[in-house]
């Protein structure tokens, strides 16, 4: 089977990962076109969803503690199985929007998506006729400490917030488990902060476009790929929105600025004219357009490479092939000291299937 490093527009498998090792990878992808990557193809989505055992505090750092968190596992009297939370992409979603609906239906907790930890697969189907499943995983915090109904009760039995250990324990599948260490990885590197720094969609061409650069509208695939995007800034809590100059910029955030509520704020600082005076000058105007817990930043082609190029090394982080496809969003996670942690890459808010 498949087990991708995830290097250039293919997924990351969390297999891939040397999880807890010295200069484990910190870098996990979804390629642009997955069903290419795998035979007859299955997706789906999930996540380790947890929560601290004190009070949620949303400034403080993330921590993968055995003692600090609990993690949220589900029973499925279909199977008789204890396993993490995930369902089937529906027709037409992307993703992230299929990880963000499979938490609520199947715990009825709404959660902030985190780390990508990457995909599982495993075979289905027949020998005559051999299929895939494929599962990306997310790390989600949930916030809210009451204990709501899930929606699909005839899928979930019963859920329980249970220590890390406890949890590996009692999941009924080693790729649970897997995925379990990985998270508490991922979490014990203290996070507290996250930008989503967006490629803008696909506008019309410039060779054949009469008006001013920075006014290039959007096409229609480029409507399409912004009003997907609204379900992973959605997905993350981003409130925080900003845009480099050009008018392809601020409509290509402008669905999911009507779907948080929340104003774009325009930087020309942002954009690819301010690579003219370094990479330095961007990475500044980002700093001060993601002072949040979660921004999205949307800007062009050339600068988000340079930019994501100079945090990397910076924090001593290699990564390679840093592409930015049209509407492609580079998740970038922080530490209390500005620090690049690692860096997520979604090649396309499209649907999989």
């Amino acid at each position: 089977m498949i087990s991708h490093s995830g290097t250039g527009d293919l997924s990351t498998s969390v297999a891939s990962h040397a999880y807890g090792s010295d200069g484990a990878p910190v870098v996990s992808r979804i390629g642009s076109t997955p069903a290419d990557e795998f035979e007859n193809p299955t997706f789906a989505a999930g996540a380790v969803m947890w929560r601290r055992t004190a009070a949620a505090d949303p400034t403080a750092p993330e921590t993968g503690a055995e003692d600090a968190v609990e993690i949220a596992v589900i029973h499925r009297p279909r199977y008789d199985d204890w396993s993490l939370p995930k369902g089937k992409v529906d027709k037409g979603e992307g993703v992230v929007e299929t990880a963000v609906r499979e938490l609520v239906e199947e715990t009825g907790y709404a959660s902030t998506l985190g780390w990508l930890l990457g995909y599982v697969h495993y075979p289905v189907g027949t020998p005559e006729k051999p299929a895939t499943k494929v599962v990306w995983y997310w790390t989600a915090e949930v916030t809210d400490y009451s204990e709501p109904t899930p929606e699909d009760t005839d899928e979930v039995g019963e859920l329980r917030w249970v220590s890390p250990a406890t949890a590996m324990e009692m999941c009924t599948y080693d790729a649970d488990r897997e995925v379990i260490a990985a998270a508490m990885q991922r979490l014990s590197l203290g996070a507290v902060r996250r930008v989503l720094y967006i490629r803008h969609a696909k506008a019309a061409d410039r060779r054949g476009w009469q008006g001013k650069d920075v006014l290039r509208p959007l096409t229609r695939k480029g409507r399409r790929q912004a009003e997907a995007l609204a379900a992973t800034v959605q997905g993350y809590r981003a409130h925080s929105l900003s845009a480099a100059a050009p008018q392809r910029c601020s409509d290509t955030l402008a669905p999911a600025a009507e779907a948080v509520g929340a104003e774009i704020v325009v930087d020309p600082a942002l954009g690819d004219a301010s690579l003219d005076d370094g990479p330095r000058t961007v990475m500044e105007a980002l700093v001060r357009a993601s002072v949040a817990p979660v921004s999205a930043v949307c800007a062009q082609g050339l600068v988000i490479p340079a930019v994501v190029a100079g945090l990397s090394a910076d924090a001593g982080i290699e990564i390679e092939d840093i592409r930015a496809k049209k509407a492609s969003v580079w998740v970038l996670h922080f530490s209390a000291a500005e620090k690049l942690l690692g860096a997520d890459y979604l090649a396309s808010p499209l649907p999989v299937r």
